[in-house]
C-alpha cells in the first residue's frame, strides 16, 4: 500500500468512526428530509415562544437552532471527535483538499 492510499483508508475509517459515534441524519444540510427540517423549526419556535421571546422574533430564532442543529446532526459539518477543532470536511480536506464524503450507511446490530 502506498503513502497516498493510507492516507485515504485512515480517512474513511476516521468518517466511519465518526458516523458510528455520533450518529449524524443526513450527510450535509441538503440532505436533512424536509419533515425533520420543518420539525426542528417547530421546536425552535416553541421554545423561543416559552422563553417569553417576540411573537416577531420566533422564525428568526428558529432558524438559528436549525442551523446549529444542521451542524450537530449533518456529518460533514459535524465537528470532528478525533480533533474538537475542526468539522468532519476540513478534517477531509487536510488529506486532500478535494476529498468529501458522498455518503453513508448508519448499521445497528442488535
Amino acid at each position: 500500500m502506498n503513502l497516498a492510499d493510507a492516507k485515504y483508508l485512515e480517512a474513511g475509517k476516521d468518517a466511519a468512526m465518526q458516523v458510528a459515534a455520533m450518529k449524524p441524519v443526513a450527510l450535509d444540510k441538503d440532505d436533512v428530509p424536509q419533515d425533520i427540517i420543518s420539525k426542528e423549526i417547530e421546536i425552535g419556535k416553541e421554545i423561543a415562544r416559552n422563553e417569553g421571546k417576540p411573537e416577531d422574533m420566533l422564525e428568526k430564532i428558529a432558524i438559528g437552532k436549525l442551523n446549529k442543529f444542521f451542524k450537530d446532526n449533518t456529518l460533514l459539518n459535524q465537528i470532528f471527535v478525533k480533533d474538537g477543532k475542526i468539522s468532519v470536511a476540513e478534517y477531509l480536506k487536510t488529506k486532500n483538499p478535494e476529498l468529501t464524503a458522498t455518503g453513508f450507511k448508519h448499521v445497528k446490530l442488535g
